[in-house]
């Protein structure tokens, strides 16, 4: 293999192996989150704020436990951080079983998101060094596979679990899963070494590492990362309470089908932004995603959930991976750990204030309203997003600030 093939190859061993251990930490949160608000209802009885809470204090803490892992960065390895990260997201999740009130478990829940805060900005950096610098977003894209098809299969299969084992046995599987992350980094040797640039410039380091400096061309995308993050949350809190109002028994088969069309579109959408830009993709893709949120809100059968379920596939496959691609392409390569905790902090920010949002929406009128509400958030996004179009022009990007 030529140097020039090399210096452009994206299928290596790293790259697998940490994009197998993005999908194992992913499960693992979609497995129980999805479950959480029927357990939460049925063994605390909570109302729909804390069912709300149960996703909001994870993600707080999370978000929180991000900026401090830019400050660790600095001072621990980065194998160590990750390491820590999985060990104690592994150990919170064992524990929820032994939660004996609510207040217990969102002190755990509080716990595992500062280990999955860790792990979870540890890996999208690492994976953003080895992708080349002009297949960045088909990269992002293939590497966001792995998120999106755990945020796909884990709700299904852990409400499937929780229906026919209990809370105890998806406990014990969530854990399960996450304990396969660090043998398999480990064999595979998949964790680069540390760059140079955090020896030899370590005031660069510490300028981008400060918890407070947020480089402004990460906020535009990041809101709509946000808004987005917004319907994904309405969809984890409250789609298995919405099944029951409507009398779907396997309302959950919408992340099943959901991830048919986000297999088909990711890579499709990837190689879009690398050559055309971001507009390209996301003004279809938020219609799409407007498209499902309006069909859901009036669903009464499974075909109409089938259908809501592919169109925001469709939109949701394709906007995560090119907003988290346009957000590293923008940043040079020093600051892409800032830029990878901006999306996934966005992400994490979305889903916590939509649980608290949309769970108010529900409890004053319906399901089915909240998600024509959700799909309002969406239409937001796409008005923003064509203003700025308008006031900024055609978004080019190159590759100049890899260089």
């Amino acid at each position: 293999m030529s140097h020039q093939e090399s210096a452009t190859r994206l299928w290596t061993v790293s790259f697998i192996a940490l994009s197998v251990s993005s999908f194992l930490l992913f499960f693992n949160l979609q497995m129980l989150l999805s479950s959480f608000p029927t357990y939460v209802k049925s063994e605390f009885g909570a109302g729909d704020l804390g069912v709300s809470l149960v996703t909001s204090v994870f993600a707080a803490s999370a978000i929180i436990t991000r900026f401090g892992t830019a400050v660790l960065m600095r001072k621990l390895p980065r194998a160590m951080i990750l390491y820590i990260g999985v060990a104690l997201a592994t150990l919170t999740t064992a524990l929820y079983v032994a939660a004996g009130s609510i207040g217990s478990l969102l002190a755990m829940r509080a716990g595992y998101g500062v280990g999955f805060g860790m792990a979870s900005t540890i890996i999208p950096t690492l994976v953003s060094q080895i992708i080349p610098a002009a297949r960045i977003g088909e990269g992002i894209g293939y590497f966001g596979l792995s998120s999106s098809l755990a945020m796909s299969m884990g709700p299904a299969i852990g409400m499937n679990v929780m229906k026919h084992a209990g809370f105890g046995t998806l406990v014990a599987a969530g854990a399960a899963t996450l304990l396969f992350i660090v043998p398999l980094l480990l064999i595979t040797r998949a964790i680069p070494p540390q760059p140079k640039l955090q020896n030899a410039a370590p005031a660069i380091i510490a300028h981008h590492a400060k918890p407070r400096s947020i480089p402004i061309p990460l906020l535009f995308p990041a809101l709509l990362n946000t808004l987005l993050s917004i319907t994904y949350s309405g969809l984890l809190s409250f789609i298995a309470l919405f099944g029951q109002s409507v009398h779907l028994e396997q309302v959950g088969l919408f992340f099943l089908f959901n991830v048919i069309t986000i297999l088909i579109v990711r890579p499709i959408s990837g190689k879009l932004f690398d050559s055309r830009g971001p507009a390209t993709v996301l003004i279809p893709a938020a219609i799409s995603v407007i498209a499902s949120m309006l069909v859901l809100a009036h669903t009464v059968s499974m075909p109409m959930l089938v259908l809501s379920a592919l169109l925001y596939g469709l939109g949701f496959g394709a906007i995560q991976p090119t907003l988290q691609a346009w957000m590293i392409r923008v940043m040079p390569k020093e600051k892409h750990a800032a830029a990878n905790s901006m999306f996934y902090n966005s992400t994490d920010f979305g889903v916590a204030i939509g649980a608290l949002l949309l769970g108010a929406i529900s409890s004053a009128t319906s399901y089915s309203v909240m998600y024509q509400y959700a799909g309002g958030f969406m239409a937001l996004f796409l008005i923003l997003f064509v203003t700025y179009l308008r006031y900024n022009g055609v978004m080019e990007f190159t590759n100049d600030v890899e260089a």
